[in-house]
């Protein structure tokens, strides 16, 4: 069937002026969205009339309407480990045009038929900039033509070991179209495109970090420099990696590692960050000002351990040592908007802590190597735990990040699914004792969270102040300590001079 809007044009009318008038038809006639001008442009790119190359086809028919003639995928290779990037670019035809309202559908599912992604708006058929719903809908289709749907995903963290792409057609009051002969499910959707992961049936796909506890006696001197025995024993978290994909990427331009210990009053948070361009920027006092939008280094805390997201705390200390803390209920709640308040910004964690920077602040015409950070939080700040401190053994969850621009690297990878709020993919943390000691044969119960044995009289016991620059032994809420060592300047670069602009390498995947 010839498209209207093409017979009425003149022979000479360039194809791709033809293609925009026919997208208008088509919307027109079929009653889909009304599109400007501009975004016929933007999805006549996703009519075709001649199939892809490459297509491997399927033929599903769905209620003698639509039809699934094929698909490809990109990239081609053996198995699609987690943190993988993913192209299916599904192939339709319209045989009969369908009633308002009809829309796509695209689940990951695991070999036990459970769903453990959806991608219903992943493409830009299906969402795209500028568009108030899905840019062209299958119910906006005109017969006889060919749709190209691109649906992008990432393999999810705790993939099984085989990934099943499941596409369907549904209405929100009429259901989904019945599948008419082979390729169906038993849920009105095809099951054909199978992905393997690689991944062994059971596997965890989860960082683990064990924190040591101080042995008796030993202090740790606030001073952003992590140059005592007790860190330089502890275990690392590695070098970060792509929030993305979990695997190492140079490209993005700030770096970091983390390391924890820990006593009977105090967590202790140590961080290592490489970053060529320090920046600040924040007025001295400000209440919790968005750290993110520039320089920190952020933890994200669970103490219960589950990875479901409640009650959890959020930690951010940039380059000033400026600090920025809050409590959520729930992931990424509750939030007052797109400017906040993120959280409970009222809590506070009542954490000290101190920053040594390598490098000038704020100051572009230079190049710097980076900073550390290191901050003794109090568990009595922790009023949601279970218990606090941990008895060894335990098992919290955590994430640490390294951040620029309101993106950077991570402990342990996002994988897609969601912003770095994302509990259920934090890190284990499990709390033992100091190395080389063994558990007492009756240890005592730990205290509750806010009890006397987390107060800050054993907190100033058990961990001295810094003799330069001075740091007050009780709790503070926002101490701003920074000790400045001479500054550490790297040598000049012999090629590939940077001009100071960071590459949007982990769009996708802000903190907020």
């Amino acid at each position: 069937m010839r498209c209207p809007a093409l017979s009425r044009l003149p022979r000479s009318a360039a194809p791709a002026l033809a293609l925009v008038l026919c997208v208008a038809a088509c919307s027109s006639e079929n009653k889909g969205p009304e599109l400007t001008p501009e975004q016929q442009q933007k999805v006549a790119p996703y009519m075709a009339s001649d199939l892809p190359p490459g297509m491997i086809e399927t033929n599903i028919n769905f209620d003698n309407k639509i039809t699934l003639l094929g698909y490809t995928i990109s990239p081609r290779q053996a198995a699609y480990l987690p943190g993988r990037r993913v192209e299916v670019m599904l192939v339709w035809r319209v045989e009969k045009p369908l009633d308002p309202g009809y829309q796509l559908f695209t689940h990951l599912l695991g070999e036990d038929g459970q769903m453990v992604l959806n991608v219903d708006t992943s493409g830009p058929l299906r969402q795209m900039k500028g568009f108030e719903g899905p840019p062209l809908p299958p119910s906006a289709w005109r017969p006889g033509r060919l749709y190209i749907d691109p649906v992008r995903f990432l393999v999810p963290g705790d993939p099984s070991p085989t990934l099943v792409v499941a596409v369907g057609i549904a209405h929100p009051e009429k259901g989904r179209l019945p599948i008419v002969g082979q390729g169906a499910d038993t849920e009105n959707r095809t099951s054909v495109i199978r992905l393997r992961t690689g991944v062994r049936p059971g596997k965890v796909n989860l960082k683990s970090l064990t924190a040591h506890k101080l042995p008796a006696g030993t202090t740790l001197t606030l001073d952003g420099r992590l140059d005592e025995p007790a860190w330089a024993d502890a275990r690392t978290t590695g070098s970060f990696v792509d929030a993305h994909s979990g695997r190492p990427n140079p490209a993005i331009p700030v770096q970091g590692s983390a390391r924890l210990l820990w006593d009977d009053t105090h967590l202790y948070a140590a961080f290592e960050v490489k970053d060529q361009h320090l920046t600040g920027g924040f007025p001295a006092g400000t209440k919790d000002p968005h750290l993110w939008e520039r320089d920190t280094v952020e933890i994200m805390i669970d103490p219960d351990g589950d990875g479901d997201n409640k009650d959890y705390y959020e930690i951010q200390i940039n380059p000033q040592n400026m600090v920025f803390d809050s409590q959520f209920d729930d992931y990424n709640q509750p939030r007052g908007g797109p400017d906040g308040p993120f959280g409970h910004e009222e809590w506070s964690a009542n954490l000290e802590s101190a920053v040594a920077l390598q490098g000038t602040l704020d100051d572009e015409s230079d190049l710097d190597q980076g900073y550390t950070v290191e901050a003794r939080i109090p568990w009595a700040s922790f009023t949601k735990a279970k218990r606090t401190p941990p008895n060894p053994g335990d098992v919290w969850r955590m994430n640490f990040y390294a951040m620029q621009k309101n993106g950077g690297t991570a402990w342990a990878p996002l994988f897609g699914e969601g912003n770095f709020h994302r509990a259920s993919r934090f890190g284990r943390v499990k709390f033992a004792l100091p190395p080389g000691e063994t558990a007492p044969s009756t240890a005592p119960s730990a205290s509750p969270s806010g009890s006397a044995s987390a107060s800050a009289a054993a907190a100033s016991a058990s961990v001295k102040s810094a003799p330069a620059p001075s740091v007050s032994a009780g709790p503070q809420k926002r101490p701003n300590v920074i000790p400045q060592p001479p500054v550490v300047r790297p040598p000049a670069p012999t090629s590939g001079a940077t001009d100071g602009k960071t590459p949007g390498v982990w769009a996708g995947h802000p903190d907020r």
